[in-house]
């Protein structure tokens, strides 16, 4: 049995699942030559413009340029830089509307160019063959190549993946969406130096086979390409039949090879490496010419254009510059400047975009050209989508589960594999746009993936981190250890551990000392505290005594003074008969008030011969306190017995000895009992009044 690489060579193809045949239009613009499309105004450079992470800008705002400089630079290999088109200066770093479906804005460089075209310093690799393959790798990176074909993946890492693990190298020349030209042009009219990008790319990877697949409705750039190829080259230009999506990477690798690339993965998972006919130009100019990708050739193509061909267009030049310089005329009804193809291209959403790697074609089409499908109904089920899809995929259950926002069935159903081709799109009746759909799948799902591994990585640091401090705690914790231990064993060797037990010692000694002390010094506490405690009691029953004092005189005079009433009314009713008995009456009260008055003397002599003996066996600073209290309420006493005597009736019969104080203390208990009695007088009145 032959092997693959024979059955190739004897020019055996195979096919591909599905695929359509649409109009091609491409005779209206592959009949002129590719010419440059000038020096625009102003250029618009984003720092994204391939698959993979921008590079950091190495310019700033005001600095001049040359021709072929490098504006952003990286070190890893999904990122390439961007240079300077033409020689200008930077007047802006800001963000702009990009050639992307979503039409939102990126960060860009704007480049005014001086007109000079003046190149910079140029590194040149004409001896290639004699270059160690990683350093032509290296060269090709910081060209800024990526893959021109319209994928935009980094050229260098794709070659980098390919090194050792494949042995059939694929150009794809196919060039199958409609409209598009720019490799057939390229290839008719530089056919030269595409065969020597080839050979490098040959020298680089050492395959086995080479193939350059391109098809049957280019017979031109085949003749050109087998002008220009020899034997030794070892180079299979193999024709193959026109057929949309031929041009597609895993559709070209089985219909070239019979190898069917797995889903999810890479054709060089099966032993192949696929480059584009541009990107083996671009290679041809970086390595012999030291340019590195600056330009581009664009397809400038469809009715509205007045010059319809192929230019050479510098990288960052805005759209809208193409449009007016190449007579572009809008249509009055349905004005549209579409970036591709009329299957996998999308809609400008304004002509001021500038032009990037992967743009490969300008479409600007009248209504009856290309009429829009903006009348969607209902899937009528007819399976032509399954039927002409090149990845052998299910369109109508991913579009279902896609508009229902189910995307781990999108997943399930191999959502990633759709290559966007179209095709099912273009053979839908219900005019369904079925790319559109699995377009914003596939990026939630990207979103999705990416908010996924930002939480693994931020778990991860978390993680690493607690790991980290326990280490250090750990470490710390040895580190306190081994300098305990290490001044232990000093101590041991100088003799260290009896001074420490001498001051251990010393110090228990203290405490027992301490607690001794203590020990003696209790009893003597106690018995302060008793005789304190003894004092306590007797100010405080002291101080009871003198404020609960003997009012047995109070009583006796209140007696009198209520005889006295009584003896005043009667004498007031017998006045009028008996006039010597009212004498007789004034000299008794008198003789009684001055009974009264002997005998409170005698009262007071008494207790203060008490107060006196108390005063023997009472504490100096507590009888002085006493006293004070006493006199001070005895002032308070007087004070308040003077107010109320200026507002009493004077008494019948004055006493002419009697004590002043006794008097006063008298008066104001009288005073008390008398408010007392009024208001048990008014309160029993007021209940009768209640009942």
């Amino acid at each position: 049995m032959l092997s693959i690489i024979e059955q190739i060579k004897q020019g055996k193809l195979w096919d591909f699942h599905g695929g359509i045949h649409p109009a091609e239009n491409k005779k209206i613009s592959n009949q002129s030559p590719i010419v440059s499309a000038g020096i625009p105004q102003e250029l618009v450079l984003p720092l994204k413009q391939h698959i993979g992470s921008k590079g950091d800008i190495i310019v700033s705002v005001g600095d001049k340029v040359q021709k072929g400089q490098a504006l952003t630079q990286g070190d890893i290999a999904m990122c390439v830089p961007v240079h300077a088109p033409t020689s200008g200066t930077v007047i802006a770093i800001e963000q702009r509307t990009t050639a992307h479906p979503s039409g939102l804005s990126d960060l860009c460089i704007v480049l005014h160019p001086d007109h000079t075209d003046t190149w910079g310093k140029k590194k040149t690799y004409a001896d290639y063959q004699d270059r160690d393959p990683a350093e032509l790798i290296e060269t090709i990176r910081l060209s800024g190549i990526a893959g021109l074909g319209g994928a935009g993946f980094p050229t260098a890492r794709k070659l980098q993946g390919g090194l050792g693990n494949v042995d059939i190298l694929i150009i794809n020349a196919a060039e199958c969406e409609p409209y598009i030209t720019a490799d057939d042009r390229l290839m008719r009219d530089y056919a030269e130096e595409v065969i020597e990008g080839v050979r490098i790319l040959r020298h680089i990877i050492s395959p086995k086979l080479t193939i350059i697949g391109i098809e049957d409705n280019k017979p031109e750039a085949i003749k050109a390409l087998e002008q220009h190829v020899t034997e030794a080259d070892n180079i299979l230009i193999r024709v193959v039949p026109t057929k949309y999506p031929s041009g597609s990477s895993k559709q070209l690798v089985k219909i070239l090879t019979g190898r069917e690339v797995p889903s999810q993965s890479r054709s060089t998972s099966v032993g192949v490496i696929m480059q584009n006919i541009g990107t083996a130009f671009a290679i041809k100019r970086a390595i012999i010419d030291g340019e590195p990708l600056i330009e581009r050739v664009v397809t400038l193509t469809g009715e509205a254009f007045k010059k319809r061909g192929n230019v050479f267009a510098m990288l960052g030049t805005p759209i809208a510059y193409l449009l007016d310089k190449f007579g572009y005329k809008a249509d009055k009804k349905h004005p549209r400047v579409i970036i591709g193809g009329s299957l996998m291209g999308f809609t400008l959403p304004h002509s001021n975009v500038p032009i990037t790697k992967i743009t490969n074609c300008i479409l600007a089409p009248k209504r009856k050209e290309l009429p829009l499908h903006t009348y969607e109904m209902a899937c009528i089920r007819c399976s032509a989508c399954a039927d002409v899809c090149p990845s052998s995929l299910l369109p109508q259950q991913l579009q279902w589960y896609a508009k229902d926002q189910n995307y781990d069935k999108c997943e399930e159903y191999n959502l990633q594999d759709c290559i966007e081709c179209g095709a099912c799109a273009y053979v839908c009746p219900s005019e369904i746009p079925l790319v559109q759909y699995y377009r914003q799948a596939k990026a939630e799902i990207w979103a999705r993936s990416q908010d996924e591994m930002n939480a693994e990585r931020a778990r991860q640091r978390f993680e690493a981190k607690q790991a980290r401090m326990e280490r250090d705690k750990a470490e710390r914790e040895n580190r306190f250890k081994k300098a305990a231990d290490s001044r232990r064993d000093e101590m041991a060797k100088t003799g260290g551990n009896d001074a420490v037990a001498a001051a251990i010692a010393r110090v228990k000694a203290k405490q027992a000392a301490a607690k001794a002390d203590t020990a003696e010094v209790k009893p003597a506490v106690a018995a302060a505290i008793a005789k304190a405690k003894a004092k306590q009691a007797a100010s405080a029953q002291g101080a009871t005594s003198e404020s609960q004092p003997d009012n047995s005189e109070m009583a006796k005079l209140r007696e009198e003074r209520k005889r006295q009433a009584r003896e005043r009314k009667a004498e007031k009713e017998a006045t009028a008969n008996n006039q010597p008995a009212a004498e007789n009456d004034s000299k008794k009260d008198a003789v009684a008030a001055a009974v009264a008055r002997a005998k409170a003397r005698k009262a007071a002599q008494q207790t203060g011969t008490q107060a006196e003996v108390e005063a023997e066996n009472v504490d100096p600073k507590k009888a002085a306190v006493a006293a004070a209290v006493a006199r001070a309420k005895a002032r308070k006493a007087a004070q308040q017995a003077e107010t109320k005597a200026e507002s009493a009736p004077e008494p019948v019969v004055e006493a002419e000895n009697v004590d002043p104080k006794k008097a006063a203390v008298a008066a104001a208990v009288a005073r008390a009992k008398a408010r007392k009695a009024a208001q048990q007088a008014a309160k029993e009145q007021q209940n009768i009044e209640e009942d």
